[in-house]
């Protein structure tokens, strides 16, 4: 029986998750999942459904019968199919342990996702990633040609149909109207040193003062620079036995796991933008492994 995901957010009022599981029973559908929450703060309900079509109704049909559900309440709503593998465009400079776990999660499945292209400023990973059978794009930036290297980008995002960016790494500044344009379609990773410890060498910086917590942050890309809505976020001890590099390495292993988390959610349809903030539900009962959501 096809399984399906039904996403909503609009204004919280009454009646919104009678009309929704209401309007699922009434077409044959089953309910296997369901995640909701309630900001008080805004005003701002958000709701994510997973449901079986028992009666094998298509999703043309339920969206086209959802559409006056969706009008009375004001609903930014979406029906998913597990069919739809989100197209994934990577991007990375000269740092590729994010790069390469995202390869090898996709590589096993755990990921799923097209990857359309990886993009980088560099040729460091050209052969990793053409070895596997990934489009390998190398845009070269400086100040002077910028604008031409994000029309480039652009361009690419266009022709490979690509619905997500992820910065797995990359150490180039997007544009205010880059980042606009794609807004809510790109994620960053950044260790959680942030205002502290800026600029070159973060872990060495740290290091030096005595951190105890290695953290980091995965986020939407806004044209404020870190500063966009949070989708993850982990941390790790360290003790004063530790050396640097132990630093940089512990720090690019959580790097990896949060920015796959954040990257899993996203395409799993469990996060919604609200304001400044995110609405992020947790996996299926099942776990991560369970998801099949593209």
């Amino acid at each position: 029986m096809p399984e399906y995901a039904l996403t909503v957010a609009c204004p919280s009022r009454r009646g919104i998750v009678a009309a929704v599981s209401g309007y699922l029973a009434q077409h044959g559908c089953n309910i296997t999942d369901a995640a909701q929450f309630d900001d008080q703060a805004n005003g701002h309900f958000f709701t994510r459904v997973s449901f079986r079509s028992e009666l094998g109704e298509g999703l043309d049909s339920l969206r086209s019968g959802f559409v006056p559900i969706g009008e009375e309440f004001g609903m930014d709503w979406a029906f998913h199919d597990p069919a739809h593998r989100m197209r994934m465009i990577v991007m990375v400079s000269n740092f590729g342990h994010c790069l390469n776990d995202i390869l090898y999660r996709w590589q096993i499945g755990a990921l799923p996702v097209d990857i359309v292209a990886v993009v980088s400023n560099h040729m460091t990973y050209q052969k990793v990633v053409v070895n596997h059978d990934i489009p390998f794009h190398h845009i070269r930036v400086t100040p002077q040609n910028k604008p031409e290297a994000e029309a480039r980008l652009m361009s690419l995002v266009e022709e490979t149909g690509a619905d997500l960016i992820v910065l797995a790494r990359y150490m180039q500044v997007l544009s205010d109207a880059f980042c606009q344009r794609m807004w809510g379609r790109i994620i960053n990773i950044h260790h959680s040193f942030l205002p502290s410890f800026k600029g070159a060498n973060p872990y060495r910086q740290a290091f030096e003062r005595g951190v105890k917590l290695i953290g980091a942050t995965a986020h939407y890309v806004t044209a404020d620079l870190d500063e966009g809505p949070i989708i993850e976020q982990d941390t790790i001890r360290v003790t004063h036995a530790q050396s640097n590099d132990d630093y940089v390495s512990l720090g690019r292993d959580v790097e990896a796991q949060v920015l796959s988390r954040a990257i899993h959610a996203h395409i799993n349809h469990r996060v919604f933008l609200n304001g400044n903030k995110t609405v992020v539900f947790p996996a299926s009962p099942g776990g991560y492994a369970s998801e099949r959501m593209g």
